[in-house]
């Protein structure tokens, strides 16, 4: 590449190999010296701000394109762990299953809208279970599971709790089978077909009248008493189809048997 000089006393610049004896426009000799090309100072807060800029753009750019990559696993992911909940809250056991998956295609039936909310209809050994989706707080974040019923959407078949961050040995023993087992066979409504719910108290406390219990987890009691507002709450959610039998398929919040007669009735 070809040097510039530039006459140190008429500013003329030169191109070449080499700068010349004599400057051609002031006939100065001995009078230029080579034109440094200014490079950029690695030590300047510019040039800091430039390469953090440049790296930060580089590393959101990555990770956005792993986490592109990775989104279609992260959800399939994510609805095997529901599946397996799901099974669980069936009284599947999942030790013994090799594609949790392909078993819940097998035995699901239905998914039925309820409102803002839905409820999955199963076939277990030739009977109908209900699943209902339960969501609360606990101690130290939320907690949630799945809450299975019989055909009679009265009484208890199986249940599974989760949680985001409860205590190990307190509050995270909502999720073992020795406290879901005490929900088996529990009704969730009093003799009059009205839902109670199932109370999670301690020892010793006693349920309002109508309303069955089962013992909290000592020494977490804050989680235990999510567990019971949990329950309450939602099943609250899923009243209309708890107690008419169908629930609206058309977002109305309204149990709704038949939807043209329905519109006949508000057309008259």
């Amino acid at each position: 590449m070809a040097k510039q000089f530039v006459c140190k006393v008429c500013g003329y610049v030169h191109t070449g190999d080499q700068a010349p004896d004599v400057c051609p426009q002031c006939n100065q000799t001995n009078c230029f010296e080579e034109k440094k090309t200014k490079r950029f100072s690695t030590d300047s807060n510019v040039y800091t701000i430039i390469y953090a800029t440049v790296l930060v753009v580089i590393v959101a750019v990555a990770l956005a394109a792993v986490s592109q990559a990775l989104s279609k696993r992260q959800q399939a992911n994510a609805l095997l762990d529901k599946q397996k909940q799901i099974l669980v809250a069936l009284n599947q056991d999942l030790d013994a299953v090799a594609d949790p998956a392909a078993l819940y295609k097998e035995l699901c039936q239905d998914t039925i809208p309820c409102g803002e909310t839905e409820a999955y209809v199963f076939n277990i050994e030739g009977a109908t279970k209900y699943v209902l989706r339960l969501h609360g707080q606990g101690l130290w974040g939320g907690i949630g599971g799945y809450l299975a019923l019989d055909e009679d959407k009265n009484t208890v078949f199986g249940v599974n709790f989760n949680h985001e961050g409860e205590t190990p040995g307190l509050g995270a023993e909502i999720t073992t089978a020795k406290f879901r087992d005490q929900f088996k066979g529990k009704h969730i409504k009093d003799a009059s077909g009205a839902i109670r719910s199932i109370a999670v108290l301690k020892s010793g406390k006693a349920a309002e009248a109508g309303q069955e219990q089962v013992d909290a987890w000592a020494g977490a009691t804050i989680t235990s008493t999510g567990v019971s507002d949990m329950l309450a709450a939602n099943l609250a959610e899923y009243a209309a189809f708890l107690n008419e039998g169908k629930a609206c398929k058309h977002a109305c919040g309204h149990d709704c048997e038949n939807q043209e007669e329905k519109e006949v009735t508000d057309v008259e």
